[in-house]
């Protein structure tokens, strides 16, 4: 069945905004998640270029076929549409997706496990008065997703930043901190030249001369205890901009 071009003014004024799926038509197999608003929907069809989207289309349409379109939402705002897409791309999987990014806001709203949704809005805060040890908080907002495995999110944590490593090797215990929750905590063994170890990263992180990364291992549990899963939004000032904070009690 042919695709319709364009939804007709009657069809745009009771969508609002929504959330689409471009899916092969013979496995039904979804191949890219978007949001949108009038006829945003249809825009991909007359794309150009080499990006894998617009070759999976000229692919099916050399079958003498079209992708299946389908509305997945409709009548939201944008705020929800955003949600809804990234919730969509997390279920499918981006691996199976021809889409760039996994949607806005992923790491927020996308898809999580119980008990860290629990404890991202529940958690409770921590004071510079319960900072007992020295510690360096890493704020790893900017390359973190739900889906991570624990290795994943180590070695997001460890490497590789721009740190004075004098004052770096005074540091006992990382904090690892996505948007101002402690997600997990390590000891820290030695600190060495960023991208000198084997890691999961080092395509995402820039490989610079004054970058370092490093080494270690989860923290025990009672240093678990006492700062994982809790909040230090409260320790970071507004618009702080460098991902490193330090906290040193050498009493």
């Amino acid at each position: 069945m042919k695709n319709i071009k364009e939804f007709s003014s009657k069809t745009i004024e009771n969508l609002e905004y929504y959330v689409y799926i471009y899916s092969d038509p013979d496995t039904k197999e979804p191949f890219y998640v978007g949001k949108g608003k009038g006829n945003r929907v249809f825009n991909h069809m007359d794309q150009q270029g080499e990006s894998e989207k617009v070759q999976k289309i000229n692919e099916i349409l050399s079958r003498g076929k079209e992708p299946l379109i389908e509305i997945l939402v409709h009548g939201i705002n944008e705020e929800t549409a955003f949600k809804v897409e990234a919730a969509a791309i997390d279920l499918i999987g981006i691996g199976k997706l021809t889409n760039l990014q996994r949607g806005h806001n992923v790491a927020t709203y996308g898809r999580i496990n119980v008990n860290t949704l629990n404890a991202r809005y529940a958690c409770s805060e921590l004071t510079k008065e319960d900072i007992t040890d020295n510690v360096m908080m890493i704020r790893v907002n900017k390359y973190y997703r739900n889906t991570m495995s624990s290795f994943e999110l180590y070695d997001l944590t460890r490497c590789c930043w721009k740190v004075n490593k004098e004052r770096a090797e005074k540091v006992k215990y990382a904090l690892s901190i996505y948007e101002g929750m402690v997600l997990e905590v390590y000891v820290i063994v030695a600190w060495m030249f960023g991208h000198s170890t084997l890691g999961y990263n080092k395509g995402v992180i820039p490989q610079d001369k004054n970058r370092y990364e490093f080494v270690g291992d989860i923290a025990p549990a009672e240093i678990q205890n006492k700062y994982k899963n809790k909040s230090v939004s409260n320790l970071f000032s507004k618009g702080e901009q460098n991902p490193i904070k330090y906290f040193f009690n050498d009493k």
